[in-house]
């Protein structure tokens, strides 16, 4: 039995599961969690974040729901506007992270979460993550040798398939996977406790 966690960096509503998923992954530390990016923007959705006039008042609801916090240097890139979020790349960086620490891939990825919902950095650069790999203690060099390596994107590109495969129309999503039965847990938005309850019936409870 393990989780599949599939989500986007750059999405709203997945930072707004950080402490849901924090607090399952605390909960269940022997429960191995697989972490999939969904691919979110990519394509003709690789906009400027100004095309996207919702995401304000989508922020406003995922922080009064969730308690999720949007900083100070990403209020700053969404006001400027011309950013653009590109998925793919966060992709390889959420691959590059999972390869070179693979039993922490839910923590990167809520690290990178954070680097861009809370200090505003872009998940296309290089310097974000030797950041958040310094912050963890990773090897810096590793982690950017990856992220630029041809088959990080292909990592990538396989996180998408999988996504569809899975049937994950939707981020965040977080699935409890044995074998062949694969049981939904949460999508879009729950609480730790519905998440256990939820694994109760699979005979997955707390041990923390």
């Amino acid at each position: 039995m393990k989780l599949v966690y599939v989500f986007d960096a750059y999405c709203g509503w997945s930072h707004g599961f950080s402490g849901t998923l924090r607090e399952v992954v605390s909960r269940h530390p022997g429960l191995p969690v697989e972490v999939i990016s969904g691919g979110l923007f990519t394509g003709e959705r690789r906009v400027p974040m100004s095309s996207f006039s919702f995401i304000e008042e989508a922020n406003t609801h995922i922080s009064q729901l969730t308690g999720a916090r949007f900083g100070e240097g990403y209020q700053r890139l969404a006001a400027e506007g011309s950013f653009v979020m590109d998925s793919e790349a966060a992709a390889r960086g959420v691959a590059a992270l999972r390869k070179t620490a693979p039993d922490r891939s839910a923590e990167l990825a809520l690290a990178l979460q954070h680097a861009f919902y809370v200090d505003g950095h872009s998940l296309s650069d290089p310097a974000t993550y030797r950041q958040v790999a310094e912050t963890a203690g990773l090897d810096a060099d590793l982690v950017l040798a990856a992220f630029q390596a041809s088959e990080t994107k292909e990592a990538a590109e396989a996180d998408f398939r999988r996504t569809a495969e899975l049937g994950v129309t939707a981020f965040p999503t977080l699935l409890a996977v044995d074998g062949e039965r694969t049981v939904p847990l949460a999508r879009g938005h729950a609480t730790a406790d519905e998440v256990a309850h939820r694994l109760a019936p699979l005979g997955i409870t707390p041990t923390s």
